[in-house]
């Protein structure tokens, strides 16, 4: 069992920046895919972003160039920093861990972007 707790949503203007993080509690962690998702009101959950252990990157296409996914295998965490932040980036946003067949998702944390 992996337990995943973000941090770092809240509320911004339109253009601005905001940071989340998320903390693995897992010895293993180098081992898992993690990545960032998103759910809006009356939407379902997208990708975001997710990086492998060797450091490699993908990105939902609506994010692209904007949002810049990292991690610390060292501090078993993950982060997500997010700029020219627009109103339709309004979600909340969850961390995952993915190792095969094992999947976990953090409880969330809210980012709203006003106009």
């Amino acid at each position: 069992q992996v337990q995943l707790v973000e941090s770092g949503g809240g509320l911004v203007q339109a253009g601005g920046s905001l940071r989340l993080s998320c903390a693995a509690s897992t010895y293993i962690f180098s081992r898992y895919v993690m990545g960032w998702y998103r759910q809006a009101p009356g939407k379902q959950r997208e990708l975001v972003a997710t990086i492998t252990s060797g450091g490699s990157t993908n990105y939902g296409d609506s994010v692209k160039g904007r949002f810049t996914i990292s991690r610390d295998n060292a501090k078993n965490t993950v982060t997500l920093q997010m700029n020219s932040l627009k109103p339709e980036d309004t979600a909340v946003y969850y961390c995952n861990a993915l190792r095969g067949a094992l999947g976990y998702w953090g409880q969330g944390t809210q980012v709203t972007v006003s106009s």
